[in-house]
């Protein structure tokens, strides 16, 4: 049975990092991902964990901390936000190809500019091509249990992970949750023992590739990453037995029947849930996607969630810029293009800079999604909600 509490995402993230003790954490302060590193100091400074806490000048370091430390052979981790995780840009890439499986907590926040402290994912959606897994959290239950799975799929498959939650919606916000025990997550997490490491031989992490190598190493690391989708539902579904919640690369809400859908990530899925549920009231058959796992991104699962739906919307709480859609919607449609699935699809670009998304918005886009479905005509796919025209 499972330890009852009340916690905020970034504690309850700080609480799993004490209870997994990595080696190294190489911290720098941003909102709202500050208090993860200020908590877990605590746990340093009372000698509750074994971790070198390594406060440095700013981002970049952290990382480049970290990548030091993970390839010595030590476990490391950190967390940042925003305009921290562009700071990190450069070293994140190093991580990937380093093949470093680093966990970095994400309390996802808005881009500058303009100057903005609150939640969308542009981001981490910034960076994913990067080369790291990326996996969402809805609840701050979530968070903490991504958080426990996060080392044994980035050490399986030799890969950084992100695990991210949305900056103070669920990062500050406090809710109740179930801990796992103390001892029940070190047996699962269990030891790290790198095949290399520079510890333990001689060995050239980073070495300059020249084009006779270079791309082989990407396409190792390209199969790492498809490598990964088995190895997070292995992980999810392990933890499935020890805890009773089991992940897989999404969750699908009331889609037996749907007949139209939407796809979203992270926590607008507990209003997009909430609208899904009015309108089955009412005759409705509508349902709901979240994408757990966006890197590795879960074509097939999408594919098969989508198999008998008419219309869906992807919903991307950042814009890709690219005057066409989102990159939830791009993935998609590339994931669909080549199945024999092919429902009329719109995109939303929602929740910028913190924007309230409510559920008579997930209603609305609904609504939009039964005149695409009853005309077969899609309009403008490219769209934005609740914003001032």
């Amino acid at each position: 049975m499972g330890i009852r509490e009340r916690l905020s995402g970034n504690e309850a993230i700080a609480f799993a990092m004490k209870q997994i003790n990595p080696d190294v954490m190489g911290a720098y302060p941003i909102t709202p991902s500050t208090e993860i590193p200020q908590y877990f100091s605590g746990y340093v400074n009372n000698g509750e964990v074994d971790t070198e806490f390594i406060p440095v000048e700013s981002e970049h370091s952290a990382m480049s901390a970290c990548i030091g430390a993970e390839a010595a052979g030590c476990r490391a981790v950190s967390a940042t936000s925003s305009c921290g995780l562009v700071y990190m840009q450069e070293m994140l890439y190093v991580a990937a190809s380093d093949r470093l499986p680093i966990t970095l907590a994400v309390s996802n926040r808005a881009l500058s500019g303009p100057i903005n402290i609150n939640n969308d994912h542009s981001d981490s959606m910034g960076a994913r091509d990067s080369g790291w897994i990326q996996i969402y959290a809805e609840t701050n239950q979530e968070a903490y249990d991504n958080y426990l799975q996060a080392m044994r799929i980035g050490e399986a498959v030799s890969l950084p992970v992100m695990i991210c939650q949305d900056g103070f919606i669920t990062s500050h916000a406090i809710e109740n949750i179930e801990l796992v025990e103390d001892e029940k997550v070190k047996a699962f997490v269990g030891e790290y023992n790198p095949d290399g490491a520079l510890l333990k031989g001689t060995m050239a992490v980073g070495a300059y590739a020249t084009a006779a190598f270079y791309m082989e190493a990407k396409r190792q690391q390209a199969q790492a990453m498809i490598d990964a989708k088995e190895i997070i539902c292995q992980v999810g579904a392990e933890f499935g037995k020890m805890t009773g919640r089991s992940y897989g690369l999404i969750e699908e809400y009331e889609m037996q029947d749907a007949e139209t859908a939407i796809i979203l990530i992270g926590s607008s899925a507990g209003t997009a849930k909430e609208a899904v549920k009015q309108l089955r009231a009412e005759g409705k058959k509508v349902g709901l996607i979240k994408i757990r796992s966006y890197r590795p991104f879960p074509k097939e699962d999408i594919v098969k969630a989508l198999g008998k739906v008419r219309a869906f919307a992807a919903m991307d709480k950042t814009d890709s810029f690219s005057a066409l859609s989102g990159p939830i919607f791009a993935d998609t449609c590339a994931a669909l293009y080549d199945s024999g699935t092919r429902p009329l699809g719109i995109n939303y670009i929602y929740g910028l800079g913190g924007r309230d998304v409510k559920v008579e918005s997930i209603k609305h886009v609904f609504g939009e999604l039964m005149k695409v479905a009853d005309t077969g005509e899609t309009g403008e796919t490219y769209r934005y909600l609740d914003v001032r025209e």
